[in-house]
């Protein structure tokens, strides 16, 4: 396990408390500190589901793609995600139909839905990531998982210091995750995926944001997804949490 270096040489005549603050973190210590700035263990126990609404954006060549977006997610690592674009925008004739993007994977298996593309099974590594995404954190779980967690040296996420751990996974995509060096947040993650439909192995990038309290939680608002085709800006307008989810909405 990594440890980032001292710049310099602690001095003996300092005292207990300084020498500890300039100690290098463990990975181990970086995440539970992040956990406890989120809201902490209990509060995140106490979480059975999450529905986040608002609206996506994604900027292309042709004009701006924006319509509403919801994400559905509930234990073991049930999810769903939920788009329409109004093709209209980037120069689609009226009366054209709405794009409609569904994704959705049972906790075993996963599917894409594409109202103009048809659907699709998912597999290979972007099944396995989806089965790393334990809700609501796989931070919470990292060991039991098997993950293999490295601290990286420090780099800076929009100008503020942000500490790094490389989480690799048994399978799936290793990722990259920042943490706020202050506040603890994770405000950035990267990580190299492979999508066959854009050519293979791609490195996208999430930035967050615009961190709010929701039933004890603090969530970030808005989620800036980068990638070599396109950039998508994900503005939510509300999350709510134990809201009832069937289990049939997240299968096939």
């Amino acid at each position: 396990m990594k440890h980032a270096l001292l710049p310099i040489l602690l001095s003996l005549v300092l005292v207990p408390a300084a020498a500890r603050q300039a100690r290098a973190q463990t990975p181990d210590e970086v995440i539970e500190k992040h956990i406890a700035a989120v809201g902490g263990r209990a509060a995140l126990s106490k979480i059975t589901s999450r529905r986040s609404t608002g609206t996506m954006t994604i900027a292309s060549p042709q004009g701006d793609l924006t319509g509403p977006v919801e994400f559905d997610a509930k234990p073991r690592n049930k999810s769903r995600v939920y788009i329409e674009f109004d093709l209209t925008s980037v120069g689609a004739p009226p009366g054209t139909p709405k794009l409609v993007i569904e994704q959705k994977f049972d906790g075993t298996t996963g599917v894409s839905l594409n109202s103009m593309n048809g659907d699709v099974e998912v597999s290979g590594n972007q099944l396995d990531n989806m089965r790393n995404n334990i809700f609501p954190t796989s931070l919470l779980t990292y060991k039991e998982q098997g993950y293999k967690m490295e601290l990286l040296p420090k780099e800076q996420v929009k100008g503020k210091d942000a500490f790094v751990i490389r989480a690799t996974p048994k399978a799936g995509s290793v990722t990259k995750l920042y943490f706020d060096a202050v506040s603890y947040m994770l405000v950035k993650t990267a990580a190299t995926i492979n999508i066959p439909a854009m050519g293979g192995d791609i490195e996208q990038v999430s930035e967050q944001s615009d961190f709010r309290k929701v039933d004890g939680l603090t969530l970030p608002f808005l989620i800036v997804r980068t990638d070599p085709a396109q950039t998508a800006t994900i503005k939510m307008t509300k999350i709510e949490h134990n809201v009832a989810l069937d289990d049939k909405m997240f299968s096939k």
